[in-house]
């Protein structure tokens, strides 16, 4: 059998072997193959790989990209990270490290090696790149670390936003190739689905190059414009405020009009007569709705359009658009039909506001019965404003869903499945870029991380088209002998650090040092693993 090892311990591989003193020499081949994924690059000395991850160095075969290592309890005059890179790289002095900090690792259950330039386990029947013994709180642990070739993954991105972003099911576009649709809305957030097997392999392969592309830019926390059939124009970023139509979004909707109204019938029932907060999904009427009968509020009288639900409570009053409170509307008359005769009365003051508070105006009934927009009153304005005060800030979040469950847990165990029981009976804690996973129910091994609690620049591209992301099982050392693991394969952190991944004629292996972000919990210490 030929053994494809060359992605292996990259720093370990043999040199070159250049004319020696006697005039004989064996010619360093032009190119060398690499074996880590299926395409089977051939590189040229001095050029990387289609997926820019891998080198042809002299005749060596070495990673470009650091091992990203991360570690806790740092000084508090360090803030993030220290990287020993590659020569003449430039150094982030902003976030660097304690210098006194010498890379003592007694303290093993301070460091933890994730995924993140670690280097795949194709092709699958061996072990995974790193598999590192450690201690935490005293007990024997063992981490797989692995960056997985994904087909089956997509990224499931929220956008905190009322604007009306495209129908259910309308294709998502990049660069005007498909990649993605429109999902379910959820509240206060429309939710995009993008990426998946279909759109990388199913379609032609400038669509699949196209969602490799912006799940790549979108994974590592980059801005991305993307269009919607029949829909908007966004510019897409993990942890920023997306971007609709040419304009930043400020305000994710306090909630829906029926729920502005319970939020506020009180104050609102002290300044006005009757409040109707628009929205495209329920639209509020306060003297109808429960809460206004709770405090004893008289009927106003008003006439709305749309379908009715419950007291209070109207559907449909407009169509999805980018006016008020997600409507097309940008006359909010528009959806009253009229006033009840013997009802409403002259005088009558009405409040009519979206539910970010965005858009408001006030109107007094007059002899005819006709609303009449009037100044807003100061302390009618003042609880608009705290509508808006109540609106969280307009964001996007990026989620890596993969799915784990096929060929890469070989690199875990001979006997596959031993891994998906072990991970669904909490015995191993799965982590990305030493971020918490959500394992999902059900068969497989499917999870789910969000980009931003993950590294920078975690996600890389392999032109079968594929996704590559990091994925790391930790367990007791016990369970991961119980599940068949690669026991002979195991390292100590101190022999894990120093295969590194790429080195250069002597200088320090490349490894990035991070602090892990205060939002996760410690990989190793996480319950019930641990207690």
């Amino acid at each position: 059998m030929t053994e494809h090892t060359k992605t292996d311990g990259l720093p370990g591989m043999d040199m070159p072997v250049h004319a020696n003193g006697e005039g004989h020499s064996l010619a360093k081949p032009v190119k060398i193959e690499c074996n880590a994924c299926p395409v089977l690059c051939q590189i040229s000395d001095g050029r990387t790989g289609a997926c820019d991850r891998y080198a042809n160095r002299a005749g060596v075969l070495v990673r470009v990209d650091p091992v990203v290592v991360l570690r806790r309890e740092l000084s508090s005059a360090s803030p993030a990270l220290v990287a020993f890179d590659r020569p003449g790289a430039e150094a982030d002095n902003s976030q660097r490290v304690d210098p006194e900090w010498n890379g003592d690792l007694l303290h093993s259950d301070e460091v933890f090696v994730t995924g993140v330039g670690s280097s795949t386990t194709y092709p699958d029947y061996k072990p995974a790149p790193f598999i590192v013994a450690s201690k935490a709180r005293g007990v024997d642990m063992v981490t797989v670390v692995t960056e997985g070739i994904f087909s089956y993954c997509s990224l499931k991105v929220k956008i905190d936003t009322d604007r009306f972003l495209g129908a259910e099911q309308a294709n998502v576009r990049y660069r005007g190739e498909a990649v993605g649709h429109v999902t379910t809305a959820e509240y206060g957030s429309q939710m995009l689905s993008l990426g998946g097997v279909h759109h990388l392999t199913g379609g032609s392969k400038k669509e699949g190059r196209m969602t490799v592309e912006l799940m790549q830019l979108l994974g590592n926390k980059k801005p991305a414009e993307c269009t919607i059939d029949g829909g908007a124009s966004m510019v897409i970023q993990a942890g920023k405020a997306p971007i609709v139509n040419g304009v930043e979004e400020q305000r994710m909707r306090v909630g829906c009009g029926s729920a502005a109204v319970g939020i506020f019938a009180r104050q609102f029932a002290s300044v006005a007569d009757e409040v109707v907060v628009v929205d495209d999904h329920i639209t509020g009427v306060l003297t109808e709705h429960q809460a206004g009968k709770c405090l004893d509020m008289p009927r106003s009288g008003v006439q709305m359009r749309g379908r009715k639900s419950t007291p209070g409570r109207y559907f449909q009053v407009a169509n999805p658009g980018n006016g008020w409170g997600g409507t097309d509307i940008d006359e909010p008359l528009s959806i009253i039909e009229g006033w009840e005769e013997g009802v409403a009365k002259p005088g009558l003051r009405l409040l009519m506001t979206s539910t970010t508070g965005e858009h408001a105006q006030w109107y007094v009934l007059d002899e005819a019965l006709q609303p009449v927009e009037q100044p807003m009153p100061t302390e009618v304005r003042r609880i608009v404003e705290r509508i808006g005060e109540n609106c969280e800030p307009s964001l996007c979040t990026v989620l890596f869903l993969g799915g784990a469950g096929g060929s890469l847990r070989a690199g875990v165990t001979e006997n596959p499945v031993l891994l998906t029981r072990a991970i669904k009976r909490a015995l191993v804690n799965v982590t990305c870029g030493g971020a918490p996973a959500y394992v999902w129910p059900g068969g497989g091994i499917t999870v789910m991380a969000d980009v931003m609690r993950m590294p920078g620049n975690s996600f890389g591209t392999v032109p079968t088209p594929a996704i590559v992301a990091p994925i790391e099982f930790s367990m007791r050392r016990d369970d991961y002998a119980a599940l068949g693991g690669h026991m002979d394969s195991i390292l100590s952190l101190e022999q894990a650090l120093s295969r590194g991944a790429w080195q250069d004629d002597g200088a320090p292996l490349a490894r990035q040092w991070l602090a892990i972000d205060d939002a996760n919990p410690w990989p190793l210490g996480q319950p019930p693993m641990l207690g």
